[in-house]
């Protein structure tokens, strides 16, 4: 790379695996926490599939003071409406102050733009005002998405059937046991562990869901959840043997700057000619069951804040704003 404020002895380069050790000590010295699972994982997921990733660091003097890691998350590369989340940034606490994170996030934007990305995203906590000075001082604004959030408890014994939302190999830790709603709902509805060979299955249930053909999409996002999570928590729910219903989440460290085990949900999605079948109440009941066993107490997703009919849906699971601000920078 070439840039008029770099010194000479400054280089900005893709990570390797030699970067590792001084990314999880850089991220360890600005949280307070080590993140080594979260970082590993991204880091196989970035140079496994480089199309879907950015993972750039800064060396100076031969060692490494800063990196960037972002990943696109909607859309195709070079194509409209390809969009990239920035996931994790940071410098050397004693590099700080030099202009180095500037550089870094030009250097990410550069690639994103030649890989015909035309906007990245981020979230922020909202009291995480050093981050947000950064952010916005670089071009970022408010976005168009809300973040919600919910605990792991069991969800409300009625709210409506799920259509489809947008946003490793795991073990199954339900039990169909009691009679409560959570263990009739999946005890009524078979819900198990999701697997590679369910791809055609969950692009068939959202293409009649959605009316669109999302390949690109759900290849990018299984394999994120089942390869690139710390913990598989991904479920398809069946009927008669035949997948009908699906829910895509994931468990890590790190994302965005979070320190504590929390959950992603991406999409849920329930084939229209089972719906009103209990099948959504299954899979998130599921889904949260398995949750709270593993000790994670909190689920994010993302939603367009004009999507009136799934944040109500939402609502009624349980889900509600989070204390977090999504950001937005064209590029």
């Amino acid at each position: 790379m070439s840039d008029k404020n770099m010194n000479k002895d400054e280089k900005i380069a893709p990570l390797t695996a030699d970067d590792l050790e001084a990314v999880i000590a850089i991220d360890s010295a600005n949280s307070g926490v080590s993140r080594r699972g979260y970082f590993e994982k991204r880091l196989d997921a970035a140079t496994d599939r480089p199309r879907d990733y950015v993972y750039v660091g800064l060396h100076s003097g031969g060692n490494l003071v800063g990196f960037a890691f972002a990943r696109l998350v909607e859309g195709e590369f070079g194509k409209p409406g390809a969009s990239a989340s920035l996931d994790a940034i940071g410098v050397d606490p004693a590099m700080q102050g030099k202009g180095i994170a500037q550089r870094i996030l030009k250097e990410v934007e550069n690639i994103l733009t030649h890989k015909g990305v035309s906007e990245v995203h981020s979230q922020v906590e909202w009291s995480d005002r050093a981050l947000l000075g950064f952010l916005g001082h670089n071009g970022f604004a408010m976005d168009s998405r809300m973040v919600l959030a919910r605990s792991t408890d069991e969800i409300p014994p009625d709210y409506p059937e799920a259509g489809s939302i947008e946003e490793p190999s795991e073990i199954d830790h339900s039990s169909p046991d009691g009679d409560d709603f959570v263990a009739l709902a999946r005890d009524k509805v078979p819900v198990r562990s999701m697997k590679e060979a369910d791809l055609k299955s969950l692009i068939k249930i959202d293409s009649r869901v959605s009316g669109q053909e999302r390949t690109t999409y759900y290849e990018r996002k299984q394999n994120e959840v089942l390869n690139g999570s710390g913990i598989g928590v991904s479920l398809v729910a069946e009927l008669e043997d035949y997948p009908v219903g699906f829910i895509m989440a994931r468990v890590d460290f790190g994302e965005f700057g979070r320190t504590g085990k929390e959950a992603v949900m991406d999409t849920i999605g329930v084939d229209p000619g089972y719906q009103g079948q209990g099948v959504g109440k299954a899979l998130m009941s599921q889904l949260m069951a398995n949750l709270a066993i593993l000790k994670v107490e909190t689920v994010y997703t993302e939603v367009d804040w004009d999507d009136v009919d799934v944040i109500a849906y939402l609502s009624t699971t349980g889900f509600a704003p989070a204390q977090r601000i999504t950001l937005c920078r064209q590029i």
